[in-house]
């Protein structure tokens, strides 16, 4: 059975990974809809996403010629489950806080399905305090993590940080849609 899914996309290296799981979870059937931040248009431009899922990739809060309601509620509304990969420190930061300042934090306040997000960032990054306190609090908040993994880093080192396989990650994904049913 199809399901509708949010894929978030962030602005970390990992985002070129994210590609391939969209095209995955289209090609086992899911209807997929990509929302990007301005960071993560950086790294992978919308038109890849607009390719592998044959849908708008929604970016911008008042996109009103796609989303006339915006983006945030219309998506929120219309979604299963939200995954958000990769998931860098500061959309960390801004789910533990409540910040909306971009359609995807905007998004995630708006959403009340099941969140998935997968982290990806620098090993000191992942190690600081600050982003353990709000992995903590988005934990209690209801929110699965698929942890990152260890591994090559594009800093060129070494370290717990890189993004968790995308197996990892869509079995995380399918867990949460079969308890949805």
């Amino acid at each position: 059975m199809p399901h509708e899914i949010v894929v978030g996309v962030t602005g970390g290296i990992a985002a070129y990974k994210t590609a391939s799981l969209v095209s995955e979870l289209v090609q086992a059937g899911h209807l997929v809809t990509v929302a990007m931040t301005r960071s993560a248009r950086k790294f992978v431009g919308p038109a890849t996403f607009r390719a592998l899922t044959g849908r708008a990739v929604a970016t911008d809060i008042f996109d009103s010629r796609n989303f006339p309601l915006g983006a945030h509620i219309e998506l929120a509304q219309q979604a299963e489950l939200l995954c958000v990969a990769p998931a860098t420190a500061d959309f960390i930061a801004k789910a533990a806080h409540g910040i909306a300042d971009d359609l995807l934090s905007t998004l995630l306040l708006s959403f009340a399905g099941p969140v998935l997000l997968a982290p990806a960032m620098n090993a000191d990054m992942w190690a600081k305090p600050a982003v353990q306190r709000n992995l903590a609090q988005i934990r209690s908040d209801g929110v699965n993590i698929v942890d990152p993994g260890e591994g090559w880093l594009s800093c060129r080192q070494k370290g717990v940080g890189r993004m968790a396989e995308l197996e990892e990650i869509r079995i995380a994904i399918s867990a949460l849609l079969a308890k949805g049913e």
